[in-house]
């Protein structure tokens, strides 16, 4: 195998790929990367067995050459190690040559390399997805999806279920929700309806996998096709393709955990009070379980504060939009707010509580897609 490729676009689709790649694994050829270079370009995979991607260079993109192939071939070479010699090799055409026993040569300007490769043979072999269950989504609605949810999964492994995200998807409106049973984030997204006989599904993506996936989505509309099948899901972007396993077992049936009324309404704007919470989680953040409180005290206030024995009190009034319904004193987590308040996508926002001791549902104003919910904390 021997081909010339411009130095940025293998970088980028090293780093692509990297993510997948195992760091710890009982299949050693996993901790390497795959190359195979075919008529039509190159290939990069990495995989870790729970997330495979594979990154393509064609030849020719945009009129501009990326890869001249000499002799076509595949070899697996040690990812950390190529990852770094790559970023570090002086000219931007790097030349890759594999000569017997996979002995690889990466040459660029004055600079060559020569490292022990590994039989792609070796290499285990991506699922076989058929397109029979599949949809689109622009590329920037599929990252506001994962990013406005998957913070709120568990990262305990007590529950594995919990830590993926719920997708659910019937009469064209897919639902993602994620709960580590202390707050919940809900996203909704309408899309145009797929193939026909493709009525409804409800699957567990990890949320490691969808983490991973907007590092490497670029900020496009361009749409993403999404295969799924019993026990994989594929995201197929330009020049890209990402497989994730998903996770086994019933997803907890999270309606019910929504509150329907509320006894209370709170108008805020979403900038101003993110802030006040910030500052009074930094006296909270020294206590164990950085909790403040939240208080309605007169017309359309209400009062922010945290309170540490060993540090000290911090109080703060932050002038509501509107404050309706019964007075409400509530402790809760700040850091939960403030990843409920950052994912919401905007300038006001609505709390909506039902009791001291019950969750609580946040709302962005004129946007019924998205809803944050959280569980108070026992402390009045």
């Amino acid at each position: 195998m021997k081909f010339f490729v411009q130095k940025e676009r293998l970088i980028k689709s090293v780093n692509d790929v990297l993510k997948a790649v195992a760091s710890r694994t009982t299949i050693p050829i996993l901790t390497g990367i795959k190359i195979e270079a075919t008529d039509n370009g190159i290939t990069l995979t990495g995989s870790d067995s729970d997330i495979s991607i594979k990154s393509f260079i064609p030849k020719i993109e945009d009129e501009y050459e990326l890869v001249e192939i000499i002799n076509t071939g595949s070899v697996v070479l040690q990812a950390r190690f190529f990852s770094e010699i790559v970023k570090k090799l002086p000219e931007n055409i790097i030349e890759i040559t594999v000569e017997d026993q996979f002995k690889t040569i990466i040459r660029s300007g004055n600079a060559e390399f020569i490292i022990n490769g590994l039989d792609a043979e070796e290499y285990p072999r991506l699922p076989q997805i058929r397109e029979e269950n599949s949809f689109s989504l622009p590329t920037d609605l599929l990252k506001t999806l994962i990013k406005q949810t998957v913070f709120a999964v568990s990262t305990t492994e007590t529950r594995p279920i919990l830590t993926g995200v719920h997708w659910t998807f019937a009469q064209n409106e897919l639902i993602a929700v994620a709960t580590d049973s202390h707050r919940l984030a809900l996203k909704k997204a309408m899309i145009e309806s797929p193939t026909s006989d493709f009525q409804s599904f409800s699957i567990v993506i990890p949320g490691k996998s969808l983490n991973e996936l907007t590092k490497i989505l670029e900020d496009t509309t361009e749409p993403v096709q999404l295969v799924i099948t019993e026990n994989q899901i594929l995201f197929k972007a330009k020049n890209l393709l990402f497989y994730s396993r998903l996770l086994e077992g019933k997803y907890p049936d999270t309606s019910k955990l929504i509150p329907t009324d509320s006894k209370t309404s709170i108008r805020l704007n979403s900038k101003e009070f993110l802030q006040a919470v910030d500052r009074a989680s930094l006296l909270a953040r020294e206590g164990k379980n950085n909790v403040i409180k939240f208080a309605t005290v007169e017309e359309n206030v209400v009062e922010v504060s945290s309170y540490t024995p060993e540090i000290g009190r911090v109080v703060e009034t932050v002038k509501g939009l509107s404050v309706e319904g019964e007075e409400i004193k509530i402790s809760f987590s700040a850091k939960y707010m403030m990843d409920a308040l950052r994912a919401i996508d905007g300038t006001e926002v609505t709390i909506y509580f039902t009791g001291s001791m019950r969750p609580f549902i946040i709302k962005a104003n004129g946007d019924d897609s998205i809803l944050q919910l959280l569980l108070p904390v026992r402390t009045f």
